[in-house]
């Protein structure tokens, strides 16, 4: 049994119906220095070292897929035998570096993302990086994103987390905070992109709530400032260790939510916002029930159709729960990190869902094991597979539908206008083996 508590006053929450189960198997999942691949992108002037091995290299390369002509804002300090042998200095090897890239390129910031090989042969880079900061009058900031300790997605909250604990640095006064403003500000946490912030920071205008700050802020230059008693938000469901931060090192108060991702979810989001700061939420039922007439295309073809969520980027989740309202039946959560305590809203609202749908919780599996996860999607059979790149090929093979869920990761898929785009990947598989079932495929592969 779990206790949610809230920031206010209101009494705790308890989970107690829905039925935890925790496997023995490794983090099959994306690595999460891919989060490089749109935080280098969010933050405009920035630049990321990626400090690993050529396998690291090569990973990034393939993943990202960006040409050399683009010049895009990071690289790779591939780790060669002397290095690891510790026959030549890390300080300097990386002080040769960053004079390069602060030579070439200026950023505002250079953030170090450490991977496996720098947690093996254990590379001190946060003892490293305050003095070869003062030397070079940079900012360095450490992010630890090795795949030995965190899954695809936390890559992010490693860089955020690292970010807010330099909230402060070189602000002179608040500029973000209006003193005649009777509410404390409020900060909003997660990287999506800019659209995105637009969309969430115009629905909290409407109830009258203004945004004072965003982490990842466009440029580290307008990082906004965060002092204790500051409200924050987060909006995806990965980011635990930022939002612990900001809570133990910054003193704020955490305004635990359900997450923006689907009409029902963006509606608790806002609701929930709405309540910490005492205001009465206006027209958000009717906005949610326009968003729902406008998915009614997608609805019907998804109406009774069952999914299985195998477990990649910690939004199994927020989107079972909405797929759920939506209509699917889910036979399985598997995902790779549970933090009961931060994605704790968004547990009570997926079995209050259950519960209006009359239907029973489904099971969540915490670091599930993928061969016990293959035999029960076998023995199920359902519609629909989401799962990480490595098993989509072999499941396709054995005809099962699949949907990589690295693409809910990438794709804008949050707040009310963007529901559409996570039911046009969940229907794909779906509407494209209709399709051939419609021009007859079968009498082109039926030749026994």
């Amino acid at each position: 049994m779990t206790i949610t508590k809230s920031p206010s006053n209101q009494k705790p929450d308890v989970l107690e119906e829905i039925n935890f189960e925790c496997e023995t198997g490794n983090y099959h999942t994306f690595c999460p220095i891919s989060c490089v691949a749109w935080l280098y992108q969010k933050i405009e002037d920035s630049f990321f070292l990626v400090i690993g091995t050529k396998t690291c290299g090569y990973f990034l390369q393939n993943a990202l897929g960006v040409m050399i002509f683009a010049e895009p804002r990071y690289a790779m300090a591939e780790l060669e035998e002397g290095d690891i042998s510790a026959q030549l200095s890390d300080y300097e090897e990386l002080k040769r570096l960053c004079l390069q890239i602060k030579r070439d390129r200026n950023p505002s910031v250079i953030f170090w993302i450490g991977t496996c090989t720098t947690e093996i042969i254990k590379m001190d880079l946060e003892g490293i990086a305050p003095k070869l900061e003062a030397e070079i009058s940079l900012p360095i900031i450490v992010a630890r994103a090795n795949g030995l300790d965190y899954a695809f997605t936390q890559g992010e909250d490693t860089v955020l987390a690292a970010l807010a604990q330099r909230s402060n640095y070189k602000h002179k006064l608040d500029n973000n905070y209006n003193m005649d403003s009777k509410f404390p500000p409020l900060i909003l946490f997660g990287s999506v992109p800019d659209p995105v912030v637009n969309q969430l920071k115009l629905e909290l205008k409407k109830q009258g709530i203004e945004v004072s700050g965003w982490l990842p802020s466009k440029r580290y230059t307008e990082l906004p400032l965060i002092k204790e008693g500051y409200f924050v938000c987060g909006v995806n469901p990965y980011l635990s260790r930022t939002a612990t931060t900001l809570m133990r090192r910054k003193k704020c108060k955490l305004i635990g939510a359900p997450f923006p991702i689907g009409p029902d979810g963006t509606r608790a989001w806002l609701e929930k916002i709405c309540y910490v700061f005492n205001i009465k939420p206006e027209g958000l039922e009717k906005r949610e029930n326009e968003i729902w007439q406008k998915l009614d295309f997608y609805l019907k073809l998804i109406d009774g159709k069952s999914v299985f969520f195998m477990g990649d980027n910690l939004l199994e989740i927020s989107l079972a729960r909405f797929l759920i309202r939506a209509g699917m039946i889910v036979y399985e959560i598997g995902i790779p990190y549970m933090d009961k305590r931060y994605q704790g809203a968004e547990l009570n609202l997926l079995e209050k869902t259950c519960k209006e749908k009359n239907i029973p919780v489904p099971i969540i599996v915490e670091k599930p094991d993928n061969y016990n996860q293959v035999d029960r999607i076998q023995d199920m059979k359902p519609h629909l597979v989401i799962t990480g790149m490595a098993h989509a090929n072999p499941l396709e093979a054995r005809g099962i539908n699949t949907k990589w869920s690295v693409e809910f990761t990438f794709a804008q898929i949050h707040g009310f206008t963007n529901a559409i785009e996570v039911l046009e990947l969940v229907t794909r598989p779906l509407r494209r083996n209709q399709k051939l079932q419609e021009i007859g495929c079968q009498r082109y592969t039926d030749f026994s």
